[in-house]
């Protein structure tokens, strides 16, 4: 460890460690500051390589293998006999994937001259010219004070916590908490039926849980485009997802070896019993230690970092990323985030397009999205055209056993300019980075119209969809529209 650098960053999350990654390359003299313990080792990764988007992949995956391997083989004349799953072998791939990801994670600074430096990172004063972070080792406390002439904070975010279920590290457990079950629960409970709900939901309920979903908010998936959302329901229904929107949860309390969960739906009461009880509300900003009374950081009602569009403080060198900062709380946010704010201390001209971020749910089949919902553009004041394609007709989905599911384009109907793509299908997350692509080369749905598609593909929903926008599918029978 040196007593100067070029630039400091706490936090070594995806936001974090490719910032620092970046600055390597560049040129620059670059401490990445991380306090992670994973399993009794330090790690870098964050949230997302640790105890999140990583881990559970893995999760999902193995649960997906075995739910089509007992249920869905039949068709394909495959017999497999009796079929089990050793959830201890199960927790121990996920972990080995964690492990490999982390440690090449750390080769990678490494390589690139980055020192990383394990413990806590405290923005002292960011003021002057050279910016004061205290360092305190993880091994013994000690602390330091290190100067830097930039300062990246990128400490991510933690599970929030609600007072009417209180985690116990055992029966009432966080996202975190059930990566980690050591057997499945015969009956499961989730407070919060939004991607981590319905993804942890998603993995146990394949390998037997009776899952209940609790949602507070009146609607599901509000986020999402209204067709997508409705039709995720009736999918999650048919899978045995139990999911109560407008459900709030008023006290959850371990009895014995059970949670005892009290809700209230309309005016009315009920309770039920669990084995395990998930709770995921959401998550919020990590601070703890972030900043000296003495900073100088500007912070927004909601208590995050205030930046302007290419994530810079109010402070000459200083920027936040991620989950710190306005817009939603997802890893490759933060990723481009800490490349464009590098870029930007290097002098580039570099930014974030934030009308193209795409988020993913990770169940089966995927929901996702990039650009604006129907409903969004039309309170955006687009005059607004649509088109939409069924996966039922599309031979790919139909070979593979995946013809579930949609494809939607949203347009501006007076200059065809795509506005937003959603699906829900097979590999949905992979399906919207076309139109993704589309939408940073401010493509109409005619260019989409013109491309030719390989076929047989899943991507041909895609071409479909954006014929349809116009009354063109050629495999769905579209009724002529009115003039």
């Amino acid at each position: 460890m040196k007593d100067n650098y070029d630039l400091v960053v706490i936090g070594g999350g995806p936001g974090g460690y490719e910032a620092a990654i970046r600055a390597g390359q560049l040129g620059m003299s670059v401490a990445c500051i991380e306090k992670r313990v994973y399993k009794g080792e330090p790690a870098l990764g964050g949230t997302c390589l640790n105890v999140g988007c990583i881990p559970s992949k893995a999760l999902l995956d193995s649960s997906h293998r075995y739910e089509a391997t007992k249920h869905d083989l039949d068709e394909h004349g495959i017999s497999t006999g009796d079929v089990s799953i050793n959830i201890e072998q199960m927790i121990e791939r996920k972990e080995g994937i964690v492990k490999q990801l982390t440690g090449g994670v750390a080769a990678l600074l490494k390589g690139n001259g980055v020192d990383w430096l394990q413990g806590w990172g405290t923005l002292e004063d960011g003021k002057g010219a050279d910016k004061k972070v205290k360092f305190t080792a993880l091994e013994d406390e000690s602390e330091t004070t290190i100067t830097a002439k930039n300062v990246i904070l990128a400490a991510g975010s933690v599970p929030i916590e609600i007072p009417v279920a209180k985690t116990d590290g055992d029966r009432i457990v966080d996202s975190t908490g059930a990566l980690d079950f050591t057997e499945v629960p015969k009956r499961l409970g989730v407070i919060g039926a939004g991607v981590i709900g319905l993804e942890l939901g998603s993995v146990w309920r394949r390998l037997g849980s009776e899952v209940v979903v609790y949602e507070a908010l009146p609607e599901f998936l509000a986020a999402a485009d209204k067709d997508i959302a409705k039709e995720s329901r009736k999918m999650f229904k048919k899978q045995g997802l139990d999911i109560r929107v407008d459900t709030k949860v008023t006290n959850a309390e371990v009895q014995g070896d059970e949670v005892v969960v009290t809700s209230e739906n309309k005016g009315e009461s009920s309770e039920e019993r669990f084995d395990k009880l998930i709770v995921c509300v959401g998550r919020r900003a990590y601070s703890e230690k972030l900043l000296g009374d003495d900073s100088g950081i500007t912070l927004t009602e909601r208590g995050l970092i205030d930046v302007n569009e290419q994530c810079k403080t109010n402070l000459d060198g200083v920027y936040a990323i991620g989950d710190l900062v306005r817009g939603p709380m997802l890893a490759h946010k933060a990723m481009e985030e800490g490349m464009m704010a590098v870029e930007r201390i290097h002098g580039e001209k570099a930014q974030v397009n934030y009308d193209t971020i795409i988020n993913v749910i990770y169940t089966h089949p995927e929901i996702a999205w990039v650009g604006l919902t129907e409903q969004e553009a039309t309170e955006a004041g687009y005059e607004v055209k649509t088109g939409s394609f069924n996966l039922a007709a599309n031979g790919r989905a139909l070979a593979q056993s995946e013809a579930q599911g949609s494809v939607k384009v949203v347009a501006d109907a007076k200059t065809d300019r795509l506005l937003g793509m959603h699906a829900i299908s097979a590999g949905a997350g992979d399906i919207v980075h076309q139109g993704m692509i589309a939408m940073e080369f401010v493509s109409s749905v005619e260019d989409l119209q013109l491309m030719t598609f390989a076929h047989p593909t899943i991507s041909e929903a895609v071409h479909e969809a954006a014929l349809s926008a116009d009354g063109r599918a050629i495999h769905a029978i579209q009724r002529k529209k009115r003039k």
